[in-house]
């Protein structure tokens, strides 16, 4: 099982970004896709999830409203639509998938892709 993510990149403070992340291997319905993310030194952070079969959506206080998770079973795919970024988004970001539901610790996901970059300049 690999997931592969994309989409980072350098934006100015008030921009938009996409990130895409692509699995490989079936997500079955009861497996949640998250995007998290990590700043050196820090611990990696929940930043949105997503649960596969019934799409409930769920966000990081510091995130809601200007981001925006979805997923696309026909592609085995999760995205992540960034709007309004601030510098303090400026991370290193991840997708996950656990296989034992929803979950805010990223220690409780099993599969992870390697990180894309964000970085927001002011």
């Amino acid at each position: 099982v690999q997931l592969q993510a994309s989409g980072g990149g350098l934006v100015q403070a008030g921009g938009s970004l996409r990130l895409s992340c692509a699995a490989s291997g079936r997500t079955y319905s009861s497996h949640v896709m998250g995007w998290f993310r990590q700043t050196p030194g820090k611990e990696r952070e929940f930043v949105a999830a997503v649960r596969w079969g019934v799409g409930n959506t769920y966000y990081a206080d510091s995130v809601k409203g200007r981001f925006t998770i979805s997923r696309s079973t026909a592609e085995n795919a999760v995205y992540l639509q960034m709007n309004s970024l601030k510098p303090e988004d400026t991370a290193e970001y991840y997708c996950a998938r656990s296989r034992s539901g929803l979950n805010y610790k990223h220690t409780a996901y099993e599969d992870w892709g390697q990180g894309t970059l964000v970085t927001v300049s002011s």
